[in-house]
């Protein structure tokens, strides 16, 4: 008893210094941390982890009634409505009614809203309700899903689908974009046919460092939620299904009794081909002033009358369901 009695203090004594020794090290691996700040450990200042949150279908998407202040290659202001859209609030009027999807250019990175060419057309085309149901980061996958979960909020005559001709054949290889953000993607099988994958997708370090206050202010836990990740979560390439995509929104919305526009960044021949085959009327928008690359190349206020230009003059000669046309 004896024995035991004096072991009992000095094993409480060693692992006190065991564990002071502990702490001192996950403090000084944090100031360490701290102070390299790495890239990939950063809190997001962008529009994904400002507006949006996480969704196990899509990787992520916009809340409703969100609001905030980004800067990029300028400091612009941003809320969305009660769908989630960077918008005015829909209603249905009896007008024909056009939605855009695509990416940063029709969400508008680097411009007001009301600046975008989808506001710009709204003006200029009293006769259709215009809704802009754009997201950031988003490829032509997601965007084939996104379009599918709102279509029956908008029932849209018209889609008008917005293709970076910059980005988004590699958005669509992949289920890792953006420093990290994980995505679903379509992988193509022996048959021709597109497989989702990927799906639910897991929460990404910037979700959970949105989510989590732990992650969000402890460095260290931000480094084993990221080891974590991308430990059981490895990032996957598949060959670009981009023509079949395309060709799967092309008959979604055919299915649906609406028609199918697109507008290219810029010409990729590749696709304007398949788009000529299956008579899908676009419009590429080569020449639009938009700021440097390393902002991501955005349309500038100009590159965004050009742009609605354009639009205005396809839209003007698409016409409506229940009327002919060729292409």
């Amino acid at each position: 008893m004896r024995s035991l009695r004096i072991s009992i203090p000095a094993l409480l004594r060693s692992l006190g210094a065991t564990l002071l020794a502990s702490l001192i090290t996950l403090a000084a691996i944090e100031l360490v941390l701290r102070l390299a700040d790495f890239r990939a450990l950063r809190q997001d200042a962008s529009e994904r982890s400002l507006t949006y949150g996480y969704d196990a279908e899509l990787g992520w998407a916009p809340v409703p009634h969100s609001a905030s202040t980004i800067t990029t290659a300028r400091t612009i202001h941003a809320a969305h409505n009660s769908l989630g859209f960077r918008d005015i609030e829909f209603r249905r009027d009896g007008r024909p009614v056009v939605l855009f999807i695509g990416d940063s250019f029709v969400w508008g990175v680097d411009a007001e809203a009301n600046e975008r060419f989808t506001d710009l057309l709204r003006a200029k085309l009293p006769q259709f309700a215009i809704v802009n149901a754009g997201v950031s980061g988003y490829g032509t996958d997601q965007e084939y899903l996104w379009l599918k979960r709102i279509w029956p909020s908008v029932q849209p005559n018209i889609v008008v689908l917005f293709v970076c001709t910059d980005n988004d054949r590699l958005d669509n290889t992949t289920n890792l974009r953006y420093g990290g953000y994980r995505k679903p993607y379509f992988e193509t099988v022996t048959d021709g046919s597109l497989i989702l994958k990927g799906t639910p997708v897991p929460k990404s370090l910037q979700l959970l460092i949105k989510e989590n206050w732990l992650v969000r202010h402890l460095w260290l836990a931000r480094f084993a939620a990221a080891t974590y990740v991308q430990a059981a979560y490895p990032e996957a390439s598949v060959s670009d299904p981009t023509e079949r995509l395309v060709g799967q929104i092309h008959s979604f919305v055919r299915a649906h009794g609406a028609r199918l526009l697109l507008a290219l960044q810029s010409t990729d021949e590749r696709l304007i081909a398949e788009l000529r085959a299956e008579r899908i009327r676009y419009v590429a928008l080569d020449g639009a002033p938009a700021y440097g690359a390393q902002f991501g190349a955005h349309f500038t206020p100009e590159g965004h009358r050009f742009a609605s230009r354009r639009l205005f003059d396809l839209l003007n000669e698409t016409p409506t369901v229940g009327q002919s046309t060729t292409n």
